[in-house]
């Protein structure tokens, strides 16, 4: 006997950990700092979207096995945000056998929605879900904090990165992988050691691949006006021919993918190619859609009506 009923795959509930609170940038604190996410109309700092990609990995895992850690895509739009304490599981619907993309999604304990995805095996992804949401972006009104950027401007240089055990990533990340490792909802010993790794060699968790894409991403020099303050809105990883190993020195190059406008914000959405130290071959991607908070722009309707200039 057969059945078409859809199965769903789910996780534990997990308390994902906030470790942003002291994250800066542009001379000024995050949305993720209580007080700041508070100003902005926010009930406290929330925990950054990424770190519920964890969720995701034993899932998936049962899934599509080792290969998904070295040609997986999850691709997200975040609806709702977690703030630490708060419980979070996840979902996968069971694709049909063979199947190479499936519906994800994650939820908090009382069914409020935290993100919606599409999770898939490479290398013929099909369209995931940020490639349908990009395609049906309207063209952005007049922009302000986003004037000066364009769609195909690329980062001032490439940008070489490393994630080592005990590397602090900077003031965008102020923790280290170990630190991240052990307060992560979903460890693995893939993560920290050599021996019980199927490659040999430690991997970075998915959710930090969103550390190493974007620690360094000031050297893009996008013109983006300031100060203001961003979320991340929307975001796909995808291994290419992974995983990303802990140790090892990558190049990024970064190229503006899209503009686009809501009545609270303004975004500019980045296509960051993550290649090996030599630039020539290609082992990951991070499609982020960086979501500037327009009442976070001092003079924002003024410079709008371009009746005064913006505050510097």
């Amino acid at each position: 006997m057969s059945f078409d009923t859809p199965l769903i795959l789910q996780g534990p509930l997990r308390q994902p950990r906030q470790m942003l609170a002291d994250q800066e940038y542009g001379g000024h604190s995050s949305i993720h700092d209580d007080s700041m996410a508070e100003k902005l109309g926010f009930r406290a700092g929330p925990i950054e979207g990424p770190t519920h990609f964890s969720l995701f990995a034993p899932l998936l895992a049962q899934i599509w096995g080792q290969a998904w850690f070295e040609r997986g895509c999850l691709s997200a739009h975040y609806l709702n945000m977690v703030i630490e304490g708060e419980s979070v599981r996840a979902f996968a619907q069971m694709p049909a056998a063979g199947a190479t993309t499936t519906r994800v999604w994650a939820e908090k304990e009382d069914g409020t929605p935290v993100l919606e995805a599409s999770a898939s095996l490479g290398p013929d992804h099909g369209p995931t879900l940020l490639e349908q949401r990009l395609a049906q972006l309207r063209p952005p009104g007049p922009l302000v904090i986003l004037a000066d950027l364009r769609v195909g401007m690329t980062g001032a240089q490439p940008e070489r990165v490393r994630m080592d055990p005990d590397q602090h990533m900077g003031a965008l990340y102020p923790f280290s992988l170990n630190q991240k490792l052990a307060v992560i909802t979903e460890n693995s010993p893939w993560f920290s050691r050599a021996d019980a790794s199927p490659w040999g060699r430690p991997i970075i968790p998915l959710e930090m691949v969103s550390v190493l894409a974007e620690y360094s991403n000031r050297q893009a020099q996008f013109p983006v006006k300031g100060p203001a303050v961003g979320l991340f809105a929307d975001q796909e990883i995808r291994m290419i021919d992974g995983p990303l190993f802990v140790g090892e020195e990558y190049l990024i190059r970064r190229e503006i993918a899209a503009l686009s406008e809501s009545r609270r914000t303004e975004s500019y959405w980045v296509r960051t190619r993550i290649f090996d130290a030599s630039g020539q071959r290609q082992i990951a991607e991070m499609l982020l859609n960086h979501a500037t908070l327009k009442h976070s722009y001092a003079g924002y309707d003024a410079a709008l009506a371009g009746t005064a200039p913006p505050a510097a």
